[in-house]
């Protein structure tokens, strides 16, 4: 009886990664002015391409899919650096990794909830500046996508780096060169969904090798992490 009672009081993984993003978001939104980071500095990246390559309308489109890959990639990179700080600080870190709940789904939750407030408004902003880079409409459907595979997998690849360098003083340059060359796939087959999309070729093959970067970082990110994380407290 005593352990039916204590399996039934149990909650269930989702209910603990339900929780645990539902709490990080509402922590996020107190602080709602640096979440915002990463959304003004994907707008002035783009913004400020056509201010200096000119208003060519043809030319624009051609560097289309690159600009607003690499605004995407750097926004993202903007703010990793804080997404195990405020918990390293305070001691927080240490009881999530050895909570009584699953660890992963914890640390997931809250890489989940930092994709959701750094890159999901970059996902919806960027229709708007696809039309000032005068991106054709048929190219749309092909930049969503590729942004809602590609970002995900950005934000599990830096929540590694994250994790490695949180108790680090000086971390920013060594996160970037950490994250940086494990980008790159994803910024050759993002750009290259959307490219494809503008001359009407074929943009799925690039798509699903997205989606297959996500699917593996799924699988094995949160665990790198997990270790990665008890490396830098011990």
């Amino acid at each position: 009886m005593v352990r039916t009672s204590a399996s039934a009081r149990k909650p269930s993984p989702w209910t603990v990664f339900r929780v645990s993003v539902t709490r990080d978001l509402a922590v996020a939104w107190r602080h709602l002015h640096e979440g915002t980071h990463p959304l003004l500095f994907f707008i002035l990246t783009v913004s400020l391409f056509p201010l200096a390559a000119g208003p060519d309308p043809v030319f624009l489109r051609q560097l289309a899919p690159g600009i607003l890959w690499i605004a995407a990639l750097l926004s993202t990179l903007l703010v990793l650096d804080s997404l195990f700080r405020t918990e390293y600080e305070d001691g927080t870190l240490e009881q999530i990794l050895t909570s009584a709940h699953p660890v992963v789904l914890i640390v997931l939750a809250k890489v989940a909830a930092h994709w959701i407030l750094s890159a999901l408004p970059l996902v919806a902003v960027s229709v708007f500046l696809g039309m000032m880079l005068n991106l054709p409409a048929h190219a749309y459907p092909a930049m969503v996508l590729s942004l809602l595979v590609g970002t995900p997998a950005m934000s599990l690849i830096g929540a590694i780096g994250a994790g490695l360098t949180v108790g680090l003083r000086r971390r920013g340059l060594l996160l970037a060169l950490i994250v940086m060359p494990l980008y790159v796939p994803i910024l050759i087959f993002g750009a290259h969904a959307v490219q494809s999309s503008i001359v009407q070729a074929n943009w799925v093959s690039p798509l699903l090798l997205l989606g297959a970067i996500l699917v593996l970082s799924l699988t094995l990110a949160p665990f790198a992490l997990v270790a990665a994380l008890k490396t830098s407290l011990h």
